[in-house]
């Protein structure tokens, strides 16, 4: 991979996935050109060294010209999955109790290459309050309270602070990469 196309695919990254990138969130999805980057390379380079920040990648599915790579903090992302009304919700969509965070991202990959229907569930995985991610299946994406980063059928002032936190992250992010950062050292991984 060229330093170029390297650094065109942190700054990708880091706008897209910053606040996971940062911490504050537990998982972020990137549709990337399988054209314009060699994503199987850059996610094994980058889960070799960004492991130790606790971050990991994951492509999701590949269609002809896009890949969906989801990029999360293994800790953070199993304990979400473990909350209860977060089990329960699940079960309604093939997942089991008894998975653990690699089963439940398998059964999420197998939901989406299932198509035609996107799994929405995935709103669970990035982090989206449950009220959120029920109302949006239960409404089919219609009659929201507030669009912003998710589609918000709940805590439209509780949103409106996590959409301005994600932003900061965004910000903050880029920023360093501009100044001549990569994306490790702006995370301060090493």
């Amino acid at each position: 991979m060229s330093e170029r196309e390297c650094r065109t695919f942190e700054k990708k990254l880091a706008h897209f996935t910053a606040p996971t990138l940062l911490g504050i969130k537990c998982a972020s999805l990137v549709s990337l050109s399988r054209e314009e980057f060699d994503i199987p390379a850059y996610a094994a380079a980058f889960n070799a060294q960004a492991v130790r920040g606790g971050l990991q990648m994951q492509i999701m599915c590949r269609c002809q010209k896009r890949q969906l790579v989801l990029l999360y903090r293994p800790k953070l992302l199993q304990k979400r999955l473990e909350q209860p009304e977060i089990r329960r919700f699940l079960l309604r969509y093939g997942y089991t109790a008894d998975m653990d965070l690699a089963a439940c991202l398998m059964r999420l990959q197998n939901r989406i290459a299932e198509k035609p229907e996107f799994p929405h569930e995935i709103g669970i995985f990035l982090g989206y309050p449950l009220e959120d991610v029920d109302g949006f299946i239960t409404h089919q994406g219609e009659n929201c309270k507030l669009c912003g980063c998710w589609k918000v059928y709940g805590n439209v002032e509780q949103a409106r602070r996590t959409f301005a936190s994600y932003e900061k992250c965004r910000v903050f992010l880029c920023a360093k990469l501009s100044k001549g950062c990569n994306i490790l050292q702006a995370l301060k991984i090493s």
